[in-house]
């Protein structure tokens, strides 16, 4: 039967960011949402004076008087340097009644990563709730993202999980952000929208995902303890979540009526180490690096010029066609995002494949110039083979007489390949500068 809209909801918000001013937005719009009863459980991961402040505005914007909070030495699955085993299990009473007492709290905690404060969470809140909702703090929340899946869930007893639409906070920052942009436009409303039709969303998208407590609970030991090569997995817990839900026969929905804002990487380096840290699984990043260097070093100049051509009609039919759904050009400039597939994601892939039992490039912290730097030695491998292999057929094609059949297709294919990329180019200049002002006179959506 339905479950009654009037019965509790929990919003698990797992907080690991560095920037306090997206984690007061989220806490805000929380805040502004209207539920009968509504638990906000905000779990830090990190209990030094350097994390305090994600507490503080924990209290400041949900009120110290209504805001229960809690400094734990340890977590689920580490004692802190010290602790004796009585103090632990005192601990761990302590905040399963502090949760189930209070609507507001805040736990701070031993670091441990991502799911290790997601585990707290699910964990503390037991069977108290019917429905419990994931975001990460730097997500800006619409007040009724959280309804609207709710909604889904009361609709169809068969649905496990469903997620909403994550749209880009920060998409003029720059014109990674900008392409990241209309790259989840089209990831979460045509690719999960397709899925979801199906029943079978493959992954609910971290920054706004909503599950049945009582499936959570039966999957709960096994997600946490998922390992990989013989290691413990700190990364991918999204998308394991939500195949633990389709392996228990449950289905997994979109709706795009629930929306929220998150951040993106802005520089290139980032967004490389970011983009590396999601691999996908299948062979076609293999197939498609086989076939590009195979045509560089043994097809002909017009080929490798025809090739470059028909990606970037497809390109160009895919950002038509979005652009029409969508009904804004801006899913136009989708395009552009066939430079940066080919030219860094297919070597960051081939990367990730390589190195997937690393440890260190599955967390989502912040990283060392160090660490980012890393992500350039695939990229710059894949450059020096494509340009020599390039430089080969160059020479090769120099040995022979030229066609001038072959000469009128290379000038006309190449022409038309700059004048495209030229006039792309000047429309996102001022389209973008028209954007940008735009929203600068506006106010952005959530505003506190």
């Amino acid at each position: 039967m339905p479950i009654d809209l009037n019965k509790q909801l929990a919003l698990c918000i797992a907080a690991y960011q560095e920037d306090p001013n997206y984690l007061q937005k989220c806490l805000i719009s929380v805040k502004r949402l209207t539920y009968p009863r509504i638990k906000v459980i905000m779990v830090i991961d990190g209990n030094s004076d350097d994390d305090s402040y994600m507490m503080k505005i924990f209290q400041d914007v949900l009120g110290s008087d209504k805001a229960a909070t809690y400094v734990w030495k340890s977590n689920y699955h580490q004692k802190g340097p010290g602790e004796s085993d009585k103090a632990y299990s005192e601990s761990l009473e302590h905040m399963s009644k502090m949760v189930r007492m209070n609507q507001y709290v805040c736990i701070m905690q031993m670091w441990g990563g991502k799911r290790e404060v997601m585990y707290t969470a699910f964990k503390t809140l037991g069977r108290t709730v019917d429905y419990v909702q994931v975001c990460d703090s730097d997500t800006v929340l619409d007040p009724a993202c959280s309804v609207e899946m709710m909604k889904v869930l009361e609709t169809d007893p068969i649905v496990g999980g469903v997620g909403g639409d994550v749209e880009i906070l920060n998409k003029y920052e720059s014109w990674v952000s900008f392409l990241s942009s209309v790259r989840y436009w089209m990831a979460f409303n045509m690719e999960r929208a397709c899925q979801s039709y199906f029943g079978c969303v493959q992954c609910i998208s971290g920054p706004l995902g909503m599950y049945r407590t009582c499936l959570v609970l039966a999957f709960l030991e096994d997600w946490y303890g998922q390992t990989f090569l013989g290691s413990h997995c700190n990364f991918g817990d999204d998308r394991h979540l939500t195949n633990r839900v389709l392996s228990l026969g449950y289905a997994t929905k979109y709706t795009t009526r629930s929306r929220c804002l998150t951040e993106t990487p802005a520089s290139y380096l980032r967004w490389l180490n970011q983009q590396t840290r999601q691999v996908i699984t299948g062979f076609f990043p293999l197939f498609l690096i086989f076939t590009i260097i195979q045509l560089v070093f043994s097809g002909r100049l017009w080929s490798i010029l025809l090739f470059l051509l028909m990606v970037q009609a497809v390109a160009l039919i895919r950002s038509s066609m979005a652009s029409c759904l969508r009904g804004s050009i801006v899913m136009f400039f989708m395009s552009f995002y066939s430079v940066l597939y080919m030219s860094s994601l297919l070597p960051a892939k081939i990367f990730a494949m390589v190195t997937i039992s690393r440890a260190g490039w599955g967390t989502s912290g912040r990283k060392t110039i160090v660490s980012n730097l890393i992500g350039l030695v695939p990229i710059s491998v894949w450059f020096a083979i494509i340009l020599s292999g390039c430089v080969f057929t160059v020479i090769k094609e120099t040995k022979k007489p030229f066609p001038e059949i072959d000469q009128t297709v290379l000038i006309i294919g190449a022409v038309v390949y700059i004048v495209f990329w030229i006039t792309l180019c000047m429309s996102y200049q001022v389209f973008i500068r028209r954007w940008k002002k735009r929203e600068q006179q506006c106010d952005v959506i959530l505003e506190i």
